[in-house]
């Protein structure tokens, strides 16, 4: 298998992965350079994978690394990383997580409940990944780990960065009445059920907080 590392240079983070005679696959567009004797190959995706592209809105192409070397993928981020191990079970990965994973692991599409898609955020369909190796995923904020045994998380708003695929997925109001929603100024929720693992991010990197701090402090005039 690969080797998958974070790297880190003025606070900015990269993911450095080490293949020797072996082949990863990564998100389009995310390879910043490459050392070594590595070959690129995108391959043409089937019907079935541009289907996949349009309902995730992810990039339809996925281009391989083959051979023996380094590669380092960004753009850098000032965010979190985390290396998800897979050992023959399924994921599901919230939109952008994706960044790269070894050849060994599918990268498809989960459809979710109508009425979840509709209203939970998500959208009707969702990255999917399965198999056995370490796919890395990204996200705005430092990942959590929690384990459901048979319980209920109930996230408000877009935090659950993956879960296992065993898990139910839905969405809820917050109270049992349309009153006590609004009163309690929290309308619908993302409720996963279940037994199995939840990886979520709550809080934003201090990082991102003060880039929208300068950004704030900065508006760009409107033309």
């Amino acid at each position: 298998m690969a080797k998958f590392e974070v790297v880190e240079q003025q606070g900015l983070k990269m993911i450095k992965a080490s293949i020797m005679n072996e082949t990863i696959r990564a998100e389009s567009g995310a390879l910043h350079y490459m050392l070594g004797n590595i070959e690129l190959e995108v391959q043409m995706p089937s019907a079935k994978g541009f289907l996949k592209s349009m309902v995730t809105q992810e990039n339809v192409f996925k281009p391989t690394y083959k051979g023996t070397g380094e590669i380092f993928f960004g753009p850098p981020i000032f965010g979190e990383y985390h290396m998800l191990q897979l050992n023959g079970d399924a994921w599901i990965l919230d939109k952008g997580a994706y960044v790269c994973s070894d050849g060994t692991v599918e990268i498809g599409a989960h459809r979710n409940k109508a009425i979840a898609g509709l209203l939970g955020g998500e959208g009707f369909f969702q990255t999917k990944a399965e198999g056995t190796g370490t796919c890395v995923i990204q996200a705005w904020g430092p990942i959590q780990t929690i384990d459901l045994q048979n319980q209920r998380l109930t996230v408000d708003g877009s935090f659950a960065v993956a879960r296992q695929a065993s898990l139910n997925f839905s969405v809820k109001r917050a109270t049992k009445g349309l009153l006590g929603s609004a009163a309690s100024g929290e309308g619908l929720v993302n409720v996963i059920e279940g037994t199995g693992r939840v990886y979520i991010a709550p809080v934003p990197n201090i990082y991102n907080n003060l880039v929208n701090s300068v950004r704030s402090a900065f508006p760009t005039s409107s033309s």
